[in-house]
């Protein structure tokens, strides 16, 4: 069986393909890349590299929560299966990059330096697997019919038309933005602050990262939403009410608003800004607070984190008696979301600067008992004692939000 063979040195690998054809447009040759199409063995892809990919093969996703295949996947199965003459036809094929090429045509290979696929991982997944069956349960007098997959090799040295152009090639099957976002290097920075205090937790960056061992990049934006202080809040008509409310149960709203955020604080030159968005071009003032919302996130990501984590099993919620809350004997297992959410943006009153990195520092005289108390009161009077009612009603935040004011208010007048 043809499988990739990599090349001996760098990062090159010799690509086997049955035929080739250059179809340069003019804006191709005027930007210094080449553009190919073709046909290959199938088996030219099974070991093929998809870095540079913002999708996984969804079926091979990290972690326990392994997903069902989809009607796609399926119907690859079945075409595989029987009729595989046609599935050079019935698919759409893959999407291939690489930085340099050589084209061996006598030999019929191609020579490629860092390549990956960027579109068609599902394609390649299902195709490893239909080969693997062949290996595994297969008549050992039986060969795989030899399947042949349409190809586009889009040669180029620029990382960034890559990132685009693979997200682009995706939307079709709805990627989800924390794949694109992950994928674009937006959350490198927060990751890497969340790791000086976390060393070897990783965020979230992909939606194909299902292990535990992943941090819940949506969520902690969530939570650091909930925590920003009045003064950073970045919503102009809002500025010394915030409205959290969608910090509960908006993740991608959330996630939307980080990415604004990052493309504010990290512009690209002018000349490549989109000139139909009117959000491409904001005033000085507004550029200096996304710079200084930016930093309180990447400063407070693992504080934040443990900060949820700790209202999430909070022991003093014991005795409580809320219905809604999680146990195991006197252990306290978890607390909704509705009702932590409310209290951890009543805590952004104690988002403070000290030597120039921000962290949430309550006075001493502060009580977490006596914030549970507020939220237990405030659960049963407003919120009729439902967590999800209580995590969506503005005044469930701005009863609690009042209290920790006090506190703060006090602690200065010392």
């Amino acid at each position: 069986m043809d499988t990739v063979a990599r090349a001996q040195t760098g990062s090159s690998i010799t690509f086997p393909y049955y035929c080739i054809r250059r179809i340069n447009a003019p804006e191709d040759e005027a930007s210094g890349r080449e553009v190919y199409a073709g046909h290959a063995p199938a088996t030219s892809f099974l070991g093929f590299p998809a870095d540079e990919n913002v999708r996984e093969y969804m079926l091979e996703a990290e972690g326990k929560k392994r997903r069902r295949p989809t009607d796609v996947h399926k119907a690859m199965q079945e075409t595989l299966r029987n009729s595989p003459e046609n599935f050079s036809i019935l698919n759409g094929g893959i999407v291939l990059v690489a930085r340099k090429v050589v084209i061996d045509d006598k030999n019929r290979v191609a020579i490629l330096n860092r390549p990956s696929i960027i579109n068609g991982s599902q394609t390649q997944g299902v195709l490893k697997d239909y080969f693997n069956e062949f290996v595994q349960n297969g008549d050992p007098n039986r060969k795989p019919f030899p399947v042949h997959v349409k190809f586009e090799m889009i040669i180029t040295q620029d990382d960034n038309l890559i990132a685009e152009t693979s997200i682009a090639r995706n939307f079709q099957n709805d990627v989800m933005r924390i794949s694109i976002v992950g994928r674009l290097g937006q959350l490198d920075e927060l990751e890497a602050n969340f790791q000086k205090r976390k060393p070897g937790t990783k965020l979230r960056k992909s939606e194909t990262k299902l292990s535990e061992d992943y941090v819940l990049t949506e969520k902690l934006l969530q939570v650091i939403t909930a925590l920003v202080p009045d003064e950073l809040w970045p919503y102009e008509n809002e500025k010394g009410s915030p409205n959290k409310v969608f910090t509960y149960s908006m993740k991608a709203k959330c996630l939307k608003d980080f990415q604004t955020m990052w493309q504010h604080v990290h512009p690209k030159p002018a000349h490549d800004r989109v000139k139909e968005n009117p959000d491409s071009e904001i005033t000085e003032e507004k550029r200096r607070l996304y710079e200084d919302l930016y930093k309180f996130y990447l400063d407070i990501a693992a504080e934040a984190w443990d900060l949820y984590e700790k209202w999430k099993q909070h022991e003093k919620f014991y005795g409580t008696r809320l219905r809604s809350i999680e146990r195991e004997g006197r252990q306290i297992v978890d607390i909704p979301d509705g009702i932590v959410f409310p209290i951890l943006a009543s805590l952004s009153a104690f988002a403070t600067k000290k030597a120039g990195t921000w962290t949430i520092a309550p006075p001493a005289s502060f009580s977490d008992a006596e914030l549970i108390k507020a939220a237990v009161d405030v659960y049963q009077q407003i919120a009729d004692s439902n967590p999800n009612k209580m995590g969506k009603l503005r005044a469930c935040y701005s009863s609690l939000y009042q209290i920790t004011s006090i506190y703060r208010r006090l602690s200065q007048a010392e």
